[in-house]
């Protein structure tokens, strides 16, 4: 349990001990308090009173609060594309990190069965999970989410060569695995609209699907073809993110825009989908993720590009 003392200490003391952590970040204060056995008004006096003492705080300008419970129905949803090469995936790790910052616990897993990477994204690789019950259990990785990849499950340079059934079976005991007190499940799915979408979407229905794609035309395209797949599917879309969105020269800091400006924000206005943020080409994202350190885990401009598209999902889900 990460706590702030001194956040800690501005709470009165019959709160204290339903605190599970507090964490300052960028001036925003992240509560994570035990609401079990409270019913709706009791859980809404609790967080106003968290709210309340933390207002004003030295080096506070926002208090965000999360309420745990009980028992808490796992919400999962689902990182999307209509093809490779977009930074689905990079998305998809820094986004479980951010939320898991923002004091969500988040698991994360990568269907991509042919093309597994979030254990390198991660930093896992050569670690394996193990099974309880027939049941995989998922590794814990140093970004604070659980994680089951097949990237975990064989060797490194081996070449998944399965059919749909073997690769849809594989997908199902990565999701029915033993997650535990995760209460939010992200899943990274391989580009298009293949045989592993289709079953994630009839066996392992998510609760909503978010689309990733690049500024271009040809991907704008493809893009709306996987929204479309999850629309027919009755799939919630939470909405777009334009990744590599423009790029900043380490060199002279001029801007400039290889793939295009806008056009993932344009199509979401078109079609009333909402636009959920823009992710810069840029290579230290490249770089952390290689090194298996998303970027999400830290606090400059990059890290706070995810936190803002992570912003967003906490709102849809609070709405949910």
């Amino acid at each position: 349990m990460a706590v702030n003392e001194e956040l800690l200490e501005r709470l009165p003391e019959d709160l204290r001990a339903r605190v599970q952590s507090a964490r300052l970040t960028q001036a925003r204060a992240i509560v994570v308090m035990d609401a079990g056995g409270l019913d709706a008004a009791a859980r809404e006096a609790l967080e106003s009173a968290v709210k309340s003492a933390l207002a004003g705080a030295e080096g506070v300008d926002e208090v965000h609060v999360a309420l745990t419970a009980d028992k808490q129905r796992r919400r999962m949803i689902a990182i999307g594309s209509g093809k490779g090469g977009v930074g689905k995936s990079t998305l998809a790790a820094n986004l479980a990190v951010a939320m898991a910052r923002r004091g969500r616990k988040v698991g994360l897993v990568d269907a991509d069965i042919y093309g597994p990477s979030q254990q390198r994204l991660l930093k896992t690789e050569g670690q394996k999970p193990t099974a309880s019950k027939e049941q995989l259990r998922p590794l814990q990785t140093e970004s604070g989410v659980a994680l089951l990849s097949m990237g975990n499950l064989v060797e490194q340079d081996r070449a998944i060569a399965w059919r749909g059934p073997m690769a849809s079976g594989a997908l199902g005991q990565l999701v029915d695995a033993d997650w535990g007190e995760t209460e939010l499940l992200i899943v990274d799915l391989p580009p298009g609209t293949g045989d592993v979408q289709l079953t994630m979407i009839q066996k392992h229905k998510p609760d909503g699907a978010v689309i990733v794609s690049t500024p271009q035309d040809l991907a704008l395209m493809d893009a709306t073809r996987a929204m479309n797949l999850f629309n027919a599917a009755d799939v919630p879309i939470v909405g777009f993110v334009e990744n590599m969105a423009g790029y900043i020269c380490p060199h002279c800091g001029e801007m400039s825009d290889p793939f295009g400006s806008g056009g993932a924000e344009a199509v979401a206005n078109q079609i009333d989908v909402p636009f959920l943020g823009r992710i810069p080409l840029d290579i230290a994202i490249r770089l952390a993720s290689d090194a298996g350190e998303p970027i999400a885990s830290g606090d400059d401009v990059r890290g706070r590009a995810f936190d803002a598209i992570a912003g967003r999902l906490e709102a849809w889900l609070a709405a949910g």
